[in-house]
């Protein structure tokens, strides 16, 4: 499959597509794939959780993740086997030296009873355990399994580790397994791998190239795991840490995908420092792919993160000494390392620059702001830890800004209590996140499928009052609402917006059938189906018709989501709200009653 966008499709789980799972959904819960029961891709992904991280060897916001895919077809024996052949053999597969893998297991310590009421927690994979013990047998590798102290020692090759580590599910419930996990030693050179895992883990010893993720159970809101009928395998394999592994290196920034960028920033930069340079790879790369798929900087959801990681970068290009248009220099590089690959990158190039140029303004006006602010702090030569923490949220001054120019004039500033609002910030923000995730695999329900529907009418209704000119640009949906972005260069009238209720429940009314076919893309544009992010598309699509020549049709879209059989199912339609996004956009947040 090609990789699917960074906004999520018919998906209100998350703000970014964030694993290659993501997309699939609707097959690991059991609908028909139309590529079949093998899909292999390498999709884009955003990862927001660990923006203070990056600078370190292995975190990145965008990261392209390699996937294979079992749709209830081969499990844990073939699954493992062959990732081991990909990964050692020399002529066929990535040629790594089979002495410096190790593998991770699930150790079964859940506490929660299984579907079995007798029997409580899901027991250790014995079964991935026999299937390593085999293969490593077989290429006469070493291989001891470590205890209970999680220890990697000479001669320990099998990991078994908890749920927090070995034990996958996209939220609270939904489709899950235990997993094994495939780590590499990047510096056998320092001499025998020996320690506790986790340590070993952070210091960036070892390093996790690829995980497969045993998807045999389904967690219900009960808290029961009951087993799947169609077991899965979920594999996942970073195309970053890979390459850190094949280029012999012990961090993505001195790999092929970030070196051009750090080049580039070195020939900007006056001053020196690694970590900095590293943020702005990142930061800027990662910009350079939301702004290509439409995402423009704003203070709320996509905007925000693509806001708050471009005024980040700024900050960064300020430290190093480079010229105040560095943004575009660096994502001009960007382009050219993928412009063959994602096309998209390329034709949104003068727009891309556009967008970083008026960031870049924006935020420096905002800066003199808080210079302001900063210039009446200090009366008692002290900086709270509170006022600290306001120059950062309300004028994106990073605490080191603010003890720089605080050291200038003298002051002091209270650290401790800054590190605490900040912390308090973040397990708002984390516990927010999380809410993103509620419901594991979103979207499925009853009313959430009833949701789905009503864009696909929604849409068409715009098309048919407003003009032919709107396209769909996003949309969100859960159990209590949908909401859907669209391209408008005006405010909706009220009598607009009545039109539109009125034609979305005629058609709701009318009891019209919706019509599931599979066809390829050509076959679908040629047919009249419309669809959003349609370069993403694989060589078969689904297709959902509204109507039919009888009843009159109504809507023809290419769509992966669950879809009611009959609009007479959905309800009455009202708008709640209509309001501008961004330049050319508009959103309506609507309801079902």
């Amino acid at each position: 499959m090609p990789s699917a966008s960074l906004l999520p499709e018919n998906d209100s789980s998350s703000l970014f597509t964030t694993a290659g799972m993501q997309p699939l959904v609707p097959y690991l819960l059991g609908a028909k794939h139309p590529k079949g029961v093998r899909i292999a891709d390498c999709q884009k992904c955003v990862r927001t959780g660990d923006i203070d991280d990056v600078g370190d060897n292995r975190h990145n916001t965008f990261f392209e993740m390699l996937g294979n895919w079992s749709l209830g077809d081969y499990f844990k024996k073939e699954s493992l086997n062959w990732s081991y052949e990909f990964l050692t053999d020399k002529e066929e597969g990535l040629g790594l030296d089979p002495n410096l893998l190790y593998f991770t297991v699930f150790k079964g310590e859940l506490g929660t009873k299984t579907a079995d009421s007798s029997a409580e927690g899901i027991p250790r994979d014995e079964e991935a355990i026999s299937v390593w013990t085999e293969i490593l047998t077989k290429n006469n590798i070493s291989h001891d399994l470590s205890g209970d102290d999680e220890v990697i020692k000479p001669g320990v090759r099998i990991i078994p580790l908890g749920a927090e580590d070995n034990f996958w599910i996209a939220g609270t419930t939904g489709p899950c397994g235990g997993d094994s996990e495939f780590f590499y030693d990047t510096k056998p050179e320092a001499g025998p791998l020996e320690g506790k895992f986790a340590d070993l883990v952070k210091s960036g010893r070892i390093i996790e190239i690829w995980n497969n993720v045993f998807m045999e159970f389904n967690k219900t809101p009960d808290g029961r795991y009951e087993p799947l009928a169609k077991k899965n395998v979920d594999t996942g394999m970073g195309l970053e840490r890979t390459t850190v592994v094949l280029n012999g290196k012990d961090n993505v920034f001195d790999t092929d995908l970030f070196v051009p960028l750090i080049e580039k920033i070195n020939h900007l930069a006056k001053n020196d420092d690694l970590k900095a340079k590293r943020i702005i790879a990142d930061h800027v790369k990662a910009a350079v792919f939301m702004l290509s798929e439409g995402i423009l900087p704003s203070n709320t959801e996509q905007g925000y993160v693509l806001r708050r990681i471009l005024r980040r970068a700024i900050r960064f290009i300020d430290k190093l000494g480079m010229p105040n248009d560095s943004l575009v220099y660096v994502a001009d590089q960007v382009v050219k390392m993928y412009a063959d690959i994602y096309p998209e990158v390329k034709a949104k190039q003068d727009d891309i620059n556009k967008e970083l140029m008026a960031e870049d303004f924006k935020f420096r006006a905002t800066l003199e702001k808080g210079l302001r602010e900063f210039n009446k702090l200090g009366a008692d030569k002290k900086i709270t830890g509170e006022e600290a923490f306001q120059l950062f949220s309300t004028y994106g001054f990073p605490l080191e800004l603010t003890v720089e120019l605080a050291n200038e004039r003298g002051f002091e500033v209270d650290q401790i209590e800054f590190h605490t609002k900040m912390k308090e910030h973040q397990d708002k923000s984390r516990a927010g996140a999380e809410q993103k995730f509620k419901g594991g695999l979103a979207g499925t329900g009853e009313i959430e499928t009833k949701y789905h529907t009503a864009t696909h009418l929604l849409n068409a209704a715009l098309r048919e009052i407003l003009g032919v000119h709107v396209s769909q640009k996003g949309s969100n949906i859960t159990a209590e609402r949908m909401r859907f972005d669209f391209a408008h260069g005006t405010k909706m009238t009220d009598e607009e917006k009545s039109r539109v209720e009125q034609w979305v429940n005629d058609k709701i009314q009318k009891n019209l059938p919706v019509i599931l076919e599979e066809m390829s893309i050509g076959q679908a544009q040629s047919s009249g189906a419309i669809g959003v992010f349609t370069d993403k598309y694989d060589d078969i699509v689904k297709v959902y018709t509204i109507g039919n020549q009888e009843l009159g049709l109504v809507s023809k879209e290419i769509c992966g989501g669950p879809h009611v059989e009959n609009t007479g199912t959905m309800g009455k339609f009202k708008i709640q709200k209509e309001e501008a996004v961004s330049a050319g956009v508009r959103r309506i947040k609507a309801v079902l009653e």
